[in-house]
């Protein structure tokens, strides 16, 4: 014959029937877990990987990521053009110095820095393929870069400190 006894998941014994010590573990438990699930909501945290546009300026843009060092390094180049609600996103595993060039590229871009915070922090626009070797970035450390189609982003009106809001 198989016995069945209830496990206790907060005090690795079997369970006994529950206490009021037993009663405040639980409640204090799920109200951990409740607040934990509520901050990674509201600070729209998730797994980068799976981002599939941002938002800045109300503007929403599908993005293209690039996460590897290879994809990275190739970028944009070789492309003949971006659509134009769409870019591509350079996630970084750690902030620092960004610098972009424009090896290989075939048309002019908007490129946008921003923190770790998701805060625009530089913009470099209307950027043009005839300025290679010439390299962009800006003064303090970013976690992430936007390319868009030239022009894009003054269209949208976007300007230092802005949010960006990542899409999953």
């Amino acid at each position: 014959m198989i016995g069945f006894t209830s496990f206790n998941f907060f005090s690795l014994r079997t369970a006994k029937p529950n206490s009021s010590l037993e009663k405040i573990k639980r409640s204090f438990a799920l109200t951990i877990i409740f607040f934990a699930v509520l901050f990674i909501l509201l600070n729209n945290i998730g797994d980068l990987n799976n981002i599939k546009s941002i938002k800045i300026a109300g503007q929403d843009i599908k993005v293209e990521l690039a996460l590897t060092s290879e994809e990275q390094i190739r970028g944009l180049s070789g492309r003949t053009s971006l659509e134009d609600n769409a870019g591509m996103l350079f996630i970084f595993s750690n902030s620092g110095e960004h610098f972009f060039w424009m090896q290989e590229m075939n048309f002019p871009i908007d490129i946008i820095w921003f923190g770790g915070n998701k805060q625009i922090i530089y913009i470099k626009q209307n950027a043009q393929p005839e300025n290679f070797p010439e390299t962009y970035g800006p003064a303090q450390d970013s976690k992430y870069v936007l390319e868009v189609p030239a022009g894009f982003a003054d269209r949208h009106n976007f300007k230092i400190g802005d949010r960006v809001k990542f899409v999953y």
